[in-house]
C-alpha cells in the first residue's frame, strides 16, 4: 500500500466515526457547545480559589493566569487538530490508545475519570462554603451532599438538559464577570461609591510591588491556576453527542484567547486596581468582596449565587465527563462490565451512578477537614488534569510525525509552533509538578497520584488477562 492509499484508508477509517453504535445520542447543540466551551473556562478555580491566590502573591497572580492561559491555549489547539482528524467521544484515551499503546489509553482513561470525580468533590466543597453565605449555621458536608444529589437527578433526564442546564450556567457567569468588570471600570474611571476614593490601576505595582513575595513565591500558585483552567479540555468528550463536531469543536477552541483574556487576565486587572490585593481574604470571593465595597443592594448576595452557580456547572459538567469517560473504559474492557450499559434515555445510567457514589468522598473529607479540603482536593485533581494534558500534546506529536511520513491525513485545523509549542508546552507542565512538590499541600496530590499510578499498573495487567469484548454496540 502507498503512503497515499494509507492515508486514505485511514481517513475512511477514522475521519467519520460510527456514533450510532456507541449508543449516544446527538443532542447538544452549536449554542450549547459555544456556551460550555465558555462555561469550562469560568470555574470555582476563578470566583473562589482567586481570593486565596491573591493573598499569597498578590498581582503576580495575573501573570500566572495570563501564561498558563497562554499553554492552554497550544494544548487545546493540540486536541482541535486531533479532532478534526478524528472526532470521537473517548477523545484523550482513544488517541493515547491509538498514537501511544494500550497501557496510556488505559492510564488516561481512567485518570481523567478521576480528575473528574475529584474535581467534583473540591466544587461542592465550594458549594457549600458558598450556601453557607446565606445559612452559616448548616454545615457544609450537608449542603455539599444536597447539590450533589440534585445534579445527579438532573443527568438522568436526558444530555439536551444537561446542555441546556450548562448554557444557562454559562450564560450567567459570562453576564456577571462582565457585569462586575463594567461595574470596576465605572469605579476606576468615576469614582463613584466608597471604593472610588481609593481605587487606581497603581495598586497594581505600588503596594509591595507586582510580584510583593518574589518572582519565585509567585510560581507557588500555578497548582491552583491550572485547576483553574480544568476542564477547557471538556469540549472533547462532547464530539460523540454534538451534532456538528468539527465545525462546533473548531470555533469552540479558536475563542480560547478572547475568553480567557477577558474573565481571567482583564477580571483581575479590574479586581486587583479596585481594591489593593492587601484588602483581599484567603477563602473569599474577591468577586464578593468588590461588589459589596461598591455599595450595591444586594450585590454581595447576588454575586454569591453566581460563584455558587460556577460551583454547580463545574460539578454538573464533571457528572457529564466522568459518567462517559467510565462508560467508554468499560465498554473497551477496560473496567467493570456492569457500568458499560446505556438507559432507555441512551445515557450512561451504570457509569454516573458508581461516579457520583464516589464524588460523595468529597462530602466526607469536607467533614473531616472543612478547612483543608479544597486545597487537598484540588491537588489531586490537578495531578489528573496534568497527566491529561500531557497526554494531548505527546499524542499530537505522535499524529503529526504520521502525517510527515505519509501514513495519516493531515487537517487544515493545524496547530501553530509545533513541535515547538507541543515542548514548550510540556515543559511548562513538568515544571508545575515540580512546584507542586516544593509544597507541603499539593505535594499530597502527587502522593496520592503515585499510588493512583501503581493500581492502575496493576488494573491493567488484570484487564489483558479478561477475554476481549466487542464494540460498544454490546450493551
Amino acid at each position: 500500500m502507498t503512503p497515499a492509499q494509507a492515508a486514505q484508508h485511514q481517513v475512511d477509517s477514522h475521519t467519520e466515526p460510527a456514533t450510532p453504535e456507541e449508543g449516544y445520542r446527538r443532542g447538544l447543540s452549536a449554542r450549547q457547545i459555544q456556551m460550555m466551551a465558555i462555561g469550562g473556562a469560568i470555574g470555582v478555580g476563578l470566583f473562589y480559589g482567586s481570593g486565596t491566590g491573591i493573598a499569597q502573591i498578590g498581582p503576580s497572580l495575573i501573570a500566572c493566569y495570563a501564561a498558563a492561559g497562554i499553554v492552554v491555549f497550544f494544548i487545546m489547539r493540540a486536541l482541535g487538530e486531533l479532532l478534526t482528524y478524528r472526532p470521537t467521544s473517548g477523545s484523550f484515551a482513544d488517541y493515547a490508545r491509538e498514537f501511544c499503546g494500550p497501557f496510556a489509553g488505559f492510564v488516561t482513561g481512567w485518570s481523567y475519570w478521576a480528575a473528574w470525580v475529584a474535581s467534583c468533590m473540591a466544587e461542592v466543597t465550594a458549594a457549600g462554603h458558598y450556601i453557607a453565605f446565606w445559612w452559616p449555621s448548616v454545615p457544609v458536608w450537608a449542603t455539599a451532599a444536597v447539590a450533589l444529589a440534585v445534579l445527579f437527578a438532573a443527568n438522568l433526564v436526558s444530555v439536551t438538559l444537561f446542555g441546556e442546564l450548562e448554557f444557562w450556567f454559562a450564560t450567567i457567569k459570562v453576564v456577571a464577570i462582565i457585569a462586575m468588570i463594567i461595574i470596576g471600570v465605572g469605579v476606576l474611571t468615576f469614582g463613584f461609591s466608597a471604593l472610588g476614593d481609593t481605587a487606581s490601576v497603581t495598586h497594581l505595582w505600588a503596594d509591595g510591588g507586582f510580584a510583593p513575595h518574589g518572582a519565585w513565591q509567585s510560581l507557588t500558585a500555578l497548582q491552583a491556576v491550572v485547576f483553574a483552567y480544568a476542564g477547557v479540555e471538556l469540549i472533547g468528550l462532547t464530539a460523540g453527542e454534538a451534532e456538528n463536531p468539527k465545525e462546533t469543536l473548531r470555533k469552540a477552541i479558536n475563542t480560547l484567547p478572547v475568553r480567557i483574556a477577558v474573565f481571567y487576565v482583564g477580571a483581575l486587572i479590574i479586581l486587583l486596581s479596585v481594591l489593593s490585593w492587601t484588602e483581599y481574604s484567603p477563602g473569599v470571593s474577591p468577586f464578593v468582596q468588590v461588589l459589596a465595597g461598591v455599595g450595591i443592594p444586594a450585590a454581595a448576595g447576588i454575586m454569591n449565587f453566581v460563584v455558587l452557580t460556577a460551583a454547580l456547572s463545574a460539578c454538573n459538567s464533571g457528572i457529564y465527563s466522568a459518567g462517559r469517560m467510565l462508560r467508554g473504559q468499560s465498554a473497551r474492557g477496560e473496567g467493570p462490565r456492569a457500568f458499560k450499559g446505556l438507559s432507555g434515555r441512551q445515557l450512561p445510567l451504570p457509569a454516573l451512578t458508581l461516579s457520583v457514589l464516589v464524588m460523595g468522598i468529597g462530602v466526607v473529607v469536607n467533614a473531616v477537614s472543612p478547612d483543608k479540603a479544597f486545597v487537598y482536593i484540588t491537588s489531586v485533581s490537578a495531578c489528573a488534569v496534568l497527566w491529561t494534558w500531557s497526554i494531548i500534546l505527546v499524542t499530537h506529536l505522535r499524529y503529526r510525525s504520521k502525517v510527515r511520513a505519509g501514513l495519516l491525513p493531515a487537517t487544515d485545523f493545524r496547530m501553530p509552533g509545533a513541535p515547538v509549542t507541543n515542548w514548550i508546552a510540556l515543559a511548562s507542565l513538568v515544571f508545575v509538578v515540580v512546584m507542586m512538590a516544593l509544597s507541603s499541600d499539593t505535594r499530597r496530590g502527587l502522593y496520592v497520584w503515585a499510588v493512583w499510578f501503581i493500581a492502575l499498573t496493576i488494573g491493567y495487567q488484570a484487564a489483558k488477562r479478561r477475554p476481549p469484548q466487542s464494540a460498544l454496540t454490546q450493551q
